[in-house]
């Protein structure tokens, strides 16, 4: 089964300074239909004007993920971590036993637009943590996010996987699914077929009892592709 999220369907909250388009119910938006998607809870694509950001706030028993698409964004948390992450790059945050951060657009007169998704941890109470990694290969699988941290990857507490996918215009490939197992693809940027369906970018694709998915890439793309355990 192949539903298809398209991205003009999702949740949207405008702010002024900060354009959100929500996948999952998130603050103001509720969809009984779209509470999650396995260990997935929130996928927000945000848009936050030059200057602007989100003061100080508080997460808890989470594990934050942000990826940055255009400008860079400027972290700052309870921890004692000042960051900035600049475009390409990943950083990951639990929030565990409680922590307090703050998300600014440091650009003069640029917009930052980001991904940040988060991820239900396997066990409540762990210890607060970051981090941040640049993955430099632009074509290909790039692994992001692992239980075992392996292949240069960020560790996340979780039975899951995440890989960066970047696909050259006609490309096509198959990705194995394992027994049980869900998988979640957001498309970053270009279109795609997935096992036939059609997705473009900031779409999402919610797959579940498939033993495999052929992705066919139409232009120049990158996809997010989120390997699941089944609840």
């Amino acid at each position: 089964m192949i539903y298809l999220r398209k991205a003009h369907e999702r949740g949207h909250a405008s702010h002024g300074w900060l354009d959100s388009w929500h996948t999952f119910s998130f603050a103001d938006y509720y969809d009984t239909n779209f509470m999650g998607f396995s260990a997935l809870r929130v996928i927000n694509e945000d848009v936050i004007a030059a200057g602007q950001g989100f003061g100080a706030h508080p997460h808890k028993d989470m594990e934050i993920l942000t990826y940055v698409l255009e400008g860079a964004v400027e972290h700052q948390d309870s921890m004692g971590n000042k960051e900035q992450v600049p475009a390409g790059e990943f950083q990951i945050m639990s929030a565990g036993t409680g922590v307090r951060h703050s998300e600014y657009n440091p650009g003069a007169d640029m917009p930052l637009r980001l991904y940040q998704i988060w991820i239900i941890p396997e066990k409540t109470g762990i210890t607060p943590r970051y981090e941040q990694r640049r993955f430099d290969a632009s074509q290909g699988r790039q692994l992001v996010l692992s239980p075992d941290a392996r292949d240069g990857s960020l560790k996340v507490h979780q039975d899951m996987e995440l890989t960066r996918w970047a696909l050259a215009k006609d490309e096509q490939s198959t990705y194995p699914i394992a027994a049980n197992r869900r998988v979640w693809i957001q498309v970053v940027k270009g279109e795609i077929a997935v096992n036939g369906t059609k997705a473009r970018a900031s779409d999402g694709l919610a797959i579940q009892d498939e033993p495999a998915i052929s992705i066919r890439a139409d232009s120049a793309s990158e996809v997010l592709l989120f390997d699941l355990p089944p609840v």
